[in-house]
């Protein structure tokens, strides 16, 4: 809601810089108008009464208070703007800084495979040889990633060559994990061969390639095969989705998805990930803190969060359990129960509820009555 306040603010100020350019041009326009008016009859008649006239008409169309006018709206949108962007994008994040040790050799390894990864190859050897741990240069995470952007460069001119490669190399895991990768990766070649209008040459390739999957993929086969007879004008075709570049996107995540599996790695970038989940909830954490300053020491030790926050579905790894009771966040120590009604509540709510199972209680969400020694624990 907040960004959108933001982006309603921008709009009103590209609206009326649109307006006062429109006006703008309708005054210049008008006014070139009326001296190739005067200019067309300076000769015939007295100039000075040509010029008066001119003079006067300038007049009364009164440019310089017509702009003024425009101009004055598009100023008073300007100032509102940064007041918008100030409130919602506060530049000043210390607020929600905590004071903690981190292990400066593994945020190093982070930063350092995150330029590797990205094909930075160049700034993560400055990188490297600043923070004096060269060793991260020769990590085999780190070549395995140099040969990932090779791969994916080549894809990006259209040469499969060294992705079918290491396809070939790694095939059976790369089936182990159900992955189509194989498939896409040489369905992108038969349709490269057939491009050339080389019809004989794309069906041997298919015969060779595409026969270990005519049980599970056969009508994406079929399509395949029956785009050959469009090979000369395939954009008019049915198969025209065959050309989307899309095809080659999806094949490249793909195979940057598998690589890293079976290197160990996230397909994302942790520090890219780390970023942007950080980007979401850093608003939450930075009003919390300005509303309430006297937390601040106390959000220095804390070990939950000050507040409940939602991140998007991506980034959301592993299950939490918010008590809607308390609204903290499940532990070790206060774990999700399941009561006898089937709704579930953290172990110190019940225990403040039942006052440490001395009695019964009632569900806040039902009117079931409910023994806390009858419930269970859940894991997740």
């Amino acid at each position: 809601m907040e960004l959108k306040n933001v982006k309603d603010a921008f709009d009103r100020v590209a609206k009326k810089q649109k307006l006062c350019y429109s006006k703008t041009q309708e005054v210049v326009d008008r006014l070139s108008q009326e001296i190739n008016k005067a200019l067309d009859t300076i000769h015939e008649d007295n100039h000075e009464s040509v010029v008066a006239d001119l003079k006067k008409t300038f007049e009364e169309i009164s440019p310089i208070n017509q702009l003024e006018a425009s101009q004055k709206e598009v100023n008073g949108a300007l100032t509102k703007y940064p007041k918008a962007l100030d409130k919602t994008l506060n530049p000043d994040i210390s607020t929600a800084y905590r004071n903690i040790e981190f292990d400066r050799h593994t945020v190093h390894q982070i930063i350092a495979q995150f330029f590797y990864r990205q094909g930075m190859y160049e700034i993560g050897d400055s990188f490297v040889s600043e923070i004096g741990e060269p060793e991260l240069v020769e990590s085999s995470v780190t070549k395995a990633f140099m040969e990932m952007n090779m791969i994916l460069e080549a894809m990006g001119k259209r040469d499969l060559g060294p992705a079918l490669k290491w396809v070939a190399s790694n095939s059976e895991k790369i089936k182990e994990a159900k992955s189509d990768l194989e498939l896409k990766l040489h369905s992108l070649h038969f349709l490269e061969i057939a491009k050339d209008k080389n019809s004989k040459e794309a069906i041997n390739y298919a015969r060779k390639h595409f026969a270990a999957y005519s049980d599970s993929c056969l009508p994406e086969i079929q399509k395949l095969m029956c785009s050959l007879l469009w090979n000369r004008n395939l954009v008019k075709s049915p198969y025209s989705d065959f050309l989307s570049p899309v095809l080659w996107t999806n094949a490249a995540k793909e195979l940057t998805r598998q690589y890293c599996k079976l290197l160990g790695e996230s397909s994302e970038s942790p520090l890219s990930v780390t970023v942007a989940a950080g980007s979401q909830v850093l608003p939450t954490f930075l009003k919390y803190l300005t509303v309430m300053p006297e937390k601040r020491q106390e959000w220095q030790t804390m070990k939950q969060l000050l507040v409940p926050v939602e991140l998007s579905e991506e980034y959301r790894f592993y299950s939490v359990f918010v008590c809607p009771v308390s609204k903290e966040h499940s532990s070790e120590d206060n774990p999700p129960m399941r009561l006898g009604c089937g709704h579930v509540l953290c172990k110190q709510s019940i225990n403040r509820m039942s006052r440490n199972g001395s009695r019964s209680f009632k569900c806040p969400y039902c009117p079931t009555d409910i023994d806390a020694s009858q419930c269970k624990q859940l894991y997740f």
